[in-house]
């Protein structure tokens, strides 16, 4: 099988593909797709730095210098909770705002293209293969020669 064949592949190269048109799009509004995936995700009573780390899937160190980035320009703010000095909570400002409505509208168009471009049963089809493909990738385990020996 070729590479350019394989289902992670090909969900990579479409990731990317719709990785790059998101950021050439936010650029145009001084942002970065990551920065408005975050946004998008920042509740409007506030989200726990932890919560985000998960929702984004990146390491503390990395959501912790994008938060920064993001705090120096204005677009959030952080709290510690009084109760629990561990738990910090990341809250939007207007300007904030301002940025997750135009991020929430670029997704909508977005999204309002692809409903456009592929039939109901098209758009099901992908879904459903998705939810499946992730339950399989969760599911996995890869089994060495070591493992069958012992198993014998």
């Amino acid at each position: 099988m070729k590479q350019q064949e394989t289902i992670d592949y090909l969900l990579k190269v479409v990731w990317q593909n719709v990785s790059n048109t998101y950021n050439q799009i936010a650029s145009g509004f001084g942002i970065t797709q990551a920065i408005g995936y975050m946004l998008i995700n920042i509740d409007q009573d506030g989200t726990a730095v932890s919560q985000l780390a998960g929702l984004l899937g990146v390491k503390a160190t990395s959501l912790s210098r994008m938060l920064n980035n993001m705090e120096e320009s204005g677009l959030i703010y952080r709290e510690t909770s009084s109760g629990d000095k561990r738990s910090v909570k990341v809250y939007l400002t207007d300007f904030g705002k301002q940025k997750r409505h135009m991020a929430k509208d670029v997704v909508r168009s977005f999204n309002d293209y692809l409903n456009q471009n592929l039939t109901v049963q098209e758009k099901n089809n992908l879904i459903n293969g998705l939810q499946k493909l992730n339950k399989l990738t969760l599911a996995y385990t890869v089994t060495t020669e070591k493992d069958e020996q012992k198993d014998k």
